[in-house]
């Protein structure tokens, strides 16, 4: 079956937090089920979710194009304050990488509007844009994008210069108008100054939907995350809230029908999708360099040490702890994991020198006899019988993973220590994701849609208190919430609409334990977030660390 002649190129998933209504895997079903051939991610400032779209997408055979809404101030990222009478903080500018430098300009474009740009928004600047251009494909954003904002105006000969000045910093071939038809208001004659604007200019337009939620009838469900955000409930009319119910994932018929005018404006989402080609290839290794003494290799260093501990532990060394000791060590030479031991082994010392309390270890590496050698871990893995190869296959070679515990209140001086060693830049905390589970979404669905708080509570209540359980497994167990979902049409609105949102991420915060170290700056391997108490941490959570080659 021949794929379709449309790809949406702007799209927000549910790490556009709480504005995105798209979980990334029933996204990337909706894009199987339309036949497109490709499909953007451009969350709001952030690159949160790309990693796992790119893997599924690829999974489904869709080609994944990895971008992200930017939001551009309109003068300096610097600058904490309206300029040039223009009122907004920042305006939107929809950014995709075509290449491997364009991937790699994004990260850093992210990282800039949290680290230096932040106000109420992670902010870049055009200064940052033209520094980062390289790879890069712009399209020129939603109504709240600059050169819209100017032509709502009557601004005119404005948005003209602001067209320019994107095309001389992204190429000729680089820069898009970007044109959208939700039936708002005042969008028709905005789309028809763009028109004006594109034949003036011979710039090219492509269509786009900005695409927050799936189906036209999850529109309510959508406005309901919104207040939910803001705090607000559907019956405040001052609320954040979308005035149409468009922003859903179209078929390619209903682009086809809403732009049937402008024929090159949906052939172009399909040319600007085969000139994105981006290979995220995951199984690398990045790991930090751990300087050893001279005359050592990070392979004979890790020996002396594994061959030192282990006599420390064991006294004298029976034939199979030397043939498990030798088998071990061959196989961390092989896969190139040597200087992963001597990294972990070198905080793990600088812990215990501190007197810091260390936990034995977890996992699959109590079953290493160098890691136990070395003191990582405190399990003896000959006394009770367990097996190396289920932390490190030498059949499946794969990044090990070594479960330390930390004393809660001293967990800080192990990570400057790494700081110091490694350098600032190339250290940082990972981010984690919070996201809405049964009974908190029944709760917030609830007060969004202005409920009591003890009716909503007493819904809520009705959940089984099983971990991580569904709203559907709740609705079979719970024969007193089914009843009230079958009889009550508020509460089925209320569980309907939960279900929806169900899953969803809530918001970022960081991992309470988790660290990443590389042997360059991280900036070259994933962007980079600021906490809510200044914390630097990774855009990429943990798992996404780890298929990118990172040692966490």
């Amino acid at each position: 079956m021949p794929h379709a002649d449309f790809v949406h190129l702007h799209v927000h998933s549910q790490y556009s937090l709480l504005d995105g209504a798209c979980h990334l895997d029933r996204l990337i079903e909706t894009a199987r089920a339309h036949r497109l051939p490709a499909l953007a991610i451009t969350d709001h400032g952030n690159m949160f979710g790309v990693i796992e779209f790119y893997r599924l997408a690829m999974k489904e055979g869709i080609k994944p194009l990895i971008g992200y809404e930017a939001y551009v101030a309109p003068s300096s990222r610097f600058e904490r304050a309206a300029a040039g009478g223009i009122q907004d903080a920042s305006f939107h500018l929809t950014l995709l990488a075509r290449n491997q430098a364009g991937y790699h300009n994004l990260m850093k474009l992210a990282t800039i509007g949290y680290l230096e740009g932040f106000y109420y928004k992670p902010r870049i600047d055009k200064e940052a844009l033209a520094e980062h251009r390289e790879g890069l494909i712009a399209l020129s954003g939603c109504l709240k994008g600059e050169i819209c904002y100017l032509l709502a105006g009557g601004r005119e000969e404005e948005a003209a210069r602001v067209a320019a000045e994107h095309r001389e910093i992204l190429g000729p071939e680089n820069f898009f108008l970007e044109i959208q038809d939700q039936n708002l208001a005042g969008q028709r004659e905005i789309n028809r100054a763009l028109i004006r604007l594109a034949r003036k200019m011979e710039l090219p337009l492509v269509a786009t939907n900005d695409v927050h939620y799936l189906q036209a009838n999850d529109a309510r469900a959508h406005d309901i995350l919104l207040c939910i955000q803001t705090g607000k409930t559907v019956r405040d009319e001052d609320r954040l809230r979308f005035s149409s119910d468009e922003f859903y994932f179209k078929s390619p018929e209903e682009m086809r029908n809403r732009f049937q005018e402008l024929p090159e404006a949906l052939t172009n989402t399909v040319a600007i999708a085969e000139r994105c080609n981006l290979d995220l290839s995951f199984g690398g290794v990045h790991l930090p360099r751990y300087q050893v003494p001279p005359g050592h290799t990070l392979d004979t260093y890790l020996a002396h040490l594994a061959w030192e501990g282990a006599r420390a532990r064991y006294g004298t060394l029976t034939p199979a702890i030397e043939e498990r000791l030798k088998l071990e060590l061959a196989a961390i030479e092989k896969a190139g994991f040597a200087g992963y031991f001597l990294v972990v082994w070198d905080f793990i010392r600088f812990a215990r020198e501190r007197k810091i309390p260390v936990g034995p270890g977890r996992g699959s590496a109590a079953g290493s006899l160098v890691a136990y050698a070395l003191g990582i871990t405190g399990i003896d893995p000959l006394r009770y019988g367990l097996f190396f190869e289920r932390f490190l296959n030498p059949e499946r070679i794969s990044m090990p993973d070594i479960d330390i515990d930390f004393c809660d209140q001293r967990r800080g001086e192990v990570i400057d220590y790494v700081t110091t060693k490694y350098g600032s830049q190339n250290v940082a905390q990972i981010v984690t994701f919070a996201t809405l589970g049964a009974k908190a979404i029944i709760r917030d669905v609830g007060r969004a849609m202005g409920m009591p708080y003890a009716e909503v509570d007493k819904i809520a209540k009705l959940v089984p208190p099983a971990l991580n359980i569904t709203l559907e497994e709740a609705l079979n167990q719970s024969p007193p919430l089914r009843r009230l979902a079958e009889t009550r049409p508020e509460v089925a609105e209320l569980i309907a609409v939960a279900r929806t949102l169900e899953g969803l991420t809530r918001h970022a915060s960081t991992h309470a334990a988790g660290v990443v170290i590389s042997g360059k700056p991280l900036i070259e391997h994933c962007p980079l977030y600021k906490g809510s108490r200044g914390e630097i941490t990774t855009q990429y959570a943990m798992l996404d660390l780890e298929r990118i080659g990172l040692l966490k």
